[in-house]
């Protein structure tokens, strides 16, 4: 749910990010423990340094865990109704219609050459056949993007 935020607010909207640096914030997070906490610290730390990479960090982390404080314990209760359990699952299939529509979005932006379209495909037979780890699959990246660069100079 953080990426449909972060390009509709940051890019869009207020226009403080591009979607190239979008899309390096969640490269970031993803080789990362925690990869939303890493994508607002690293977004925090380009709008703002040090200070805004801080409050960045702190805005993400503590309303949603308050939250899944107080609503944790009630949503089991909630699935035992009939209408209450349907309203949960429409917003479960919204949210993933609407990372959806991001991830082709982003994907549309990121995919910029012959190469960039050859690792993604293979990205995506990587990560949804053999189950490879994100990280691995962001560090192969980097590492044929950086070959590739250096050998065409």
């Amino acid at each position: 749910m953080l990426l449909p935020f972060l390009r509709t607010e940051f890019v869009e909207r207020l226009h403080w990010l591009t979607q190239e640096q979008v899309l390096d914030a969640v490269a970031v997070g993803q080789v990362t423990p925690g990869p939303v906490l890493s994508t607002a610290t690293f977004i925090g730390y380009v709008l703002a340094s040090w200070q805004g990479a801080i409050l960045a960090t702190v805005g993400v982390f503590l309303p949603s865990f308050i939250l899944v404080a107080a609503i944790g314990p009630i949503v089991p209760h909630l699935r035992r109704w009939h209408w209450t359990g349907a309203l949960l699952d429409g917003v479960n299939i919204a949210a993933l219609a609407l990372m959806a529509g991001v991830t082709w979005q982003l994907g549309r932006a990121a995919v910029v050459d012959p190469l960039t379209g050859v690792l993604a495909a293979l990205g995506a037979v990587l990560l949804v056949r053999f189950n490879v780890n994100s990280a691995w699959l962001v560090l192969l990246g980097a590492a044929a993007g950086f070959v590739y660069k250096g050998l065409t100079g």
